[in-house]
């Protein structure tokens, strides 16, 4: 089940055991101080989070960032349905027509299939390549 929550500590657990214990994203990269104005999506097992978005809202644009999915969850079609949980949230806010995302470069192909589209050239994000991709909702 996902579900949008209050449950910041949750879904900060989530971050810091994909973002920082496995992929080795810093704290400092990690943590930028935009978790209280956003959004956030969380996916659960039974009672267990398995998996997390955030969406920030900056005029007619919805980011989604901070995607991510417990190992042992993967491959079952979660991270797809978050990101489609994450589109049908957007379309509710008043205004937003655009989705935007910053990919792992690996990962675009998932993002396409799922309506994105890639804009611009590679870039760093802690160390890690990516490609802003963006879709019209």
């Amino acid at each position: 089940m996902i579900r949008v929550t209050r449950d910041i500590a949750a879904c900060r657990a989530l971050r810091r055991e994909v973002f920082i214990n496995e992929q080795g994203v810093s704290e400092a990269d990690e943590v930028d101080g935009l978790d209280d104005s956003a959004i956030h999506l969380l996916a659960v097992d039974g009672d267990a989070p398995v998996g997390t978005a955030r969406l920030l809202v900056k005029g007619a644009v919805g980011k989604i960032g901070r995607v991510c999915v417990l190992p042992a969850a993967r491959g079952t079609g979660l991270g797809a349905a978050l990101i489609l949980a994450a589109l049908e949230e957007l379309r509710r806010v008043p205004g937003v027509t655009e989705a935007r995302l910053g990919s792992q470069s690996h990962a675009t192909g998932f993002y396409e299939k799922l309506g994105f589209v890639v804009e611009g050239d590679e870039f760093l994000d802690a160390g890690i390549p990516h490609r802003h991709m963006r879709r019209a909702l």
